[in-house]
């Protein structure tokens, strides 16, 4: 039992759950923006190859995470142009920062914020978007003042599951971002390499915390459904 407070109390039980909480708040930060004007313009927008592309924007949710993570690589490497821009502008690559774990977690944990957000703007009587830019409303002002409020539940959904999705994201942080103690160590890559080295118990209140963690978020959706 002792050693059980001790573990709870050392820095190296928090700093996985700190860090994987920040990464998860930011990456749903940047996921809720860009899904939410994605789902809404998708939405409301008829065009050829709107299938293909959303195909794409939605490919991550299927995709293995390692596959996720590959292309992360590739995609910010010190070969390709966006990488070395980065490089260039931040004097270090992105590659094995916890930067790198935000942009995966944002990846993966995007889908379900688009879809969710569309869904709701798909729900919204079109005749009630029309009559705010009808009485002066330009798009901007009908997507803040009716839209969002109108599929405000639909929103918040995508967003409590987002974060629930990029605070369990593993496979393509591990590629991309690695597993370095007090840098780009997120409560997954932490529980795979206690089990791996045989700390059983850190494993055990890890994963009771994100446990616990993800059981709170899921319970605030389905409260919010009822």
């Amino acid at each position: 039992m002792d050693s059980l407070l001790n573990n709870i109390a050392t820095e190296e039980f928090w700093t996985p759950i700190w860090l994987s909480l920040k990464v998860a708040f930011i990456a749903s930060l940047i996921v809720i923006g860009t899904g939410l004007v994605a789902g809404r313009w998708m939405a409301r927008r008829k065009f050829k190859g709107k299938a293909i592309l959303e195909t794409i924007l939605i490919l991550p949710m299927v995709l293995p995470p390692t596959v996720v993570g590959f292309l992360l690589i590739i995609f910010f490497g010190k070969n390709s142009i966006v990488g070395q821009g980065i490089e260039w502008l931040f004097h270090q690559p992105i590659i094995f920062t916890w930067w790198s774990a935000v942009i995966a977690s944002a990846v993966v944990s995007f889908p379900l914020m688009y879809q969710t957000a569309k869904s709701g703007f798909q729900d919204i009587d079109v005749d009630l978007e029309n009559a705010a830019k009808v009485d002066g409303a330009n798009e901007w002002k009908t997507l803040i003042f009716i839209s969002i409020p109108l599929a405000f539940r639909s929103l918040l959904t995508g967003s409590i599951l987002s974060f629930a999705r990029a605070l369990g994201e593993f496979g393509a942080t591990l590629m991309f971002a690695g597993n370095i103690p007090g840098e780009t160590q997120t409560i997954p890559t932490a529980i795979y390499l206690a089990i791996d080295s045989g700390h059983m118990e850190m494993a055990w209140l890890w994963v009771a915390s994100i446990v616990i963690i993800s059981f709170l978020m899921l319970l605030l959706v389905r409260g919010k459904q009822a």
